[in-house]
């Protein structure tokens, strides 16, 4: 079967939260379905265990169809990969990646799946990694259902990669705020600067201040009032201090919508029931 006529599952994977959208065959696919689900975490197991067990029913009547999964920055560790005129070769770019996660996180990526953005020797790249053993039942989930498992994409990278080219600034803040977690991005004249991704301990406002007020500091040169692009639909009223040197500026999503799996306060059209304990 052509790839261009299979049915599309796209979803969102969260520790607690599995989003589904599901799209007829076609040239300009139809969406059928919308689903959401709140998961308790199970103890003594891996994060993600819980909301694979709640995927794994939802994909009962898959067979055929072109799977895409967007993992949450729960899941997902980002290292920048600042320009280097002299790698060129696709295993230089991956050496390259592989020291600079060894540099950041050690023995720990070892561990892990990495997957590097398109590199270019002026604007570089960016990497992210996910635990092998996840990319491992993700996969062999999708062959047991008869599922093509199409693409498996960090949520940060997802949400600059769609909205893109709508962000203006020589010097762009990006910041991803999903449920227990917070991602700033920086770029600069394009290039991946620096990635922070943190879970959230105590308030959202205090914690995305200090992080923006601490990366503000490293880079030596903000603005008296700077711009932040954010993107945090289950925090859809967050808002910082009027005199507090920064500016929230939402993601314009009235020009280019959400993605149906995207992560959402609403459930959409039916709700999942509660994933077992």
């Amino acid at each position: 079967m052509s790839r261009l006529w299979r049915d599309q599952i796209q979803v969102f994977l969260a520790p607690e939260r599995l989003d589904l959208a599901r799209f007829s065959r076609g040239l300009k696919p139809v969406q059928t379905a919308k689903a959401t689900a709140h998961c308790q975490p199970l103890q003594g197991v891996v994060a993600w265990q819980s909301v694979l067990q709640q995927l794994e029913k939802n994909l009962t009547d898959a067979a055929g169809t072109e799977l895409s999964i967007m993992l949450s920055n729960h899941f997902v560790r980002y290292v920048t990969l600042p320009p280097q005129a002299e790698i060129a070769s696709p295993e230089e770019v991956k050496s390259y990646a592989h020291f600079r996660m060894r540099e950041i996180y050690a023995e720990r990526m070892d561990a892990w799946v990495l997957s590097i953005s398109e590199w270019h020797p002026i604007r570089g790249a960016v990497c992210a990694a996910i635990p092998r053993v996840l990319m491992t039942q993700l996969e062999e989930m999708a062959a047991r259902h008869q599922s093509k498992l199409k693409n498996i994409e960090p949520y940060l990278t997802s949400v600059y990669d769609h909205w893109q080219k709508l962000l203006n600034g020589n010097t762009l803040y990006f910041t991803v705020i999903e449920t227990g977690r917070i991602c700033v991005a920086i770029l600069i004249n394009g290039i991946w600067h620096s990635i922070r991704n943190q879970r959230i301990l105590n308030s959202v406002t205090d914690e995305l201040l200090a992080i923006l007020d601490q990366e503000a500091v490293f880079l030596g040169n903000k603005e008296t009032v700077e711009s932040v692009y954010l993107f945090a639909p289950e925090h859809s009223h967050l808002a910082l201090p009027a005199d507090c040197g920064w500016n929230l500026v939402s993601i314009p999503t009235e020009q280019i919508p959400i993605p149906a799996h995207y992560p959402s306060v609403n459930a959409g059209n039916s709700e999942i029931d509660q994933c077992p304990a």
